[in-house]
């Protein structure tokens, strides 16, 4: 029955399903974990960096996370391309409501912006959903911190911690027992990431080069300023440290 209805966005099955959106989620559900966590003083976007050949030339700059205006960033699972067309989508309305108001946007008018782009693709004949879930991260003077998650479909919804990508199930069960009511800071949040990269990405030994590891927090200097906002990708030797830390309460915890 299914194969009657797939073959277009437009086309509800009888069960009221729209079979390529959920294509597109699965697609998704292959890519290489993200973790979003909410911390007290910061956002912190942790990455699976999936390695398909040693011969391939370092990337210049990430292919995970993006910043998309001073106070805003994203991080992506799914297909890169898809993703790019989105990332200009959202740097472009940031900027021309920039220019128009002289402010930063909301981030969560951002969100929906792109989001709006996205459900487009699954309502006109002859386009296809985009294969690519985002999270956003963001900060502003009335609600503070924000994180924020997107799937095909266009929906959004605000989360203080949560994961998408391969064996994100996973990654939510343990964000469940490990994140609690009190927030993190940015530095308990990271190695909180760390942890749950390490449950979902099967069993592989973790490693710097197997991860990427974000945060965004605000300046010291205007600390009230959400264009101060500080984006910063740990290094190998960074994202390193924290793994060992992580490694070593593990081993604490088995000994106890």
């Amino acid at each position: 029955m299914a194969r009657r209805y797939d073959s277009s966005t437009t086309t509800f099955s009888p069960e009221g399903r729209l079979h390529q959106v959920e294509y597109a989620i699965e697609a998704i559900n292959n890519a290489g974990t993200c973790v979003g966590i909410l911390a007290k003083d910061g956002i912190v976007m942790a990455s699976e960096r999936r390695i398909t050949s040693g011969l391939l030339a370092p990337s210049k700059t990430s292919e995970k996370t993006y910043q998309l205006a001073n106070h805003a960033c994203a991080n992506v699972a799914g297909l890169t391309a898809d993703a790019n067309i989105l990332i200009d989508q959202a740097r472009l309305k940031a900027g021309r409501f920039f220019y128009t108001y002289q402010e930063p946007i909301p981030l969560e008018m951002l969100v929906e912006h792109v989001c709006n782009y996205k459900q487009a693709y699954t309502q006109y004949g002859g386009l296809r959903p985009f294969g690519v879930a985002f999270l956003f991260g963001g900060y502003d003077d009335h609600y503070g911190f924000q994180l924020y998650q997107s799937d095909p479909s266009g929906n959004y919804s605000g989360w203080r911690a949560t994961v998408i990508g391969a064996n994100n199930q996973a990654g939510k069960s343990l964000l469940k027992t490990e994140y609690s009511d009190e927030m993190p800071t940015v530095e308990e949040a990271l190695r909180l990431a760390v942890k749950v990269l390490n449950k979902t990405m099967d069993g592989t030994a973790a490693s710097a080069e197997k991860m990427e590891l974000f945060t965004m927090t605000l300046n010291d200097d205007d600390a009230e300023d959400a264009e101060t906002c500080q984006h910063h990708i740990l290094t190998q030797a960074e994202a390193q440290v924290v793994i060992d830390q992580v490694e070593s309460e593990s081993a604490s915890a088995g000994d106890s």
